[in-house]
């Protein structure tokens, strides 16, 4: 069972963030997948790897286009995408120290950050760029 089904309550309304967001979905859920299926140590997973390494792609695509169309939320938006960022470094560095940093509760931040970006700040965004003409 997924950790984080999609639906099209998480559309933002373009297309092509759309499908970013939908190929993030699944690498999340195929991190919790691994994970279950026994991979212990989360800093060695192929999956978030795979995950961490989108995102940042992801985000990358998310922050030329709004510079491209002078989005006026664009330096807020970066924030949270750097702090998201700053969070998962922080708990790879406390596992790779050694400190014991349980998968459930990374999957539960990930999903969690996920959503709530993905329906408040991308969904804002995607209004914006709907009322540019953008679908």
């Amino acid at each position: 069972m997924p950790i984080m089904p999609w639906s099209d309550m998480l559309s933002v309304g373009v297309a092509s963030i759309d499908e970013q967001h939908q190929i993030l979905v699944g690498i999340l859920n195929e991190l919790a997948d691994s994970l279950q299926a026994g991979i212990d140590d989360w800093d060695e997973s192929v999956a978030l790897t795979k995950l961490v390494d989108y995102t940042e792609s992801h985000f990358a695509f998310e922050e030329g286009l709004m510079r491209r169309v002078g989005y006026p939320g664009v330096d807020a938006h970066e924030q949270e995408h750097r702090l998201l960022f700053q969070q998962v470094a922080e708990l790879m560095t406390r596992s790779t120290a050694g400190e014991r940093v349980g998968t459930q509760a990374l999957l539960v931040f990930l999903r969690d950050w996920l959503t709530t970006h993905i329906m408040g700040t991308d969904r804002a965004l995607g209004l914006s760029l709907n009322r540019m003409g953008m679908r």
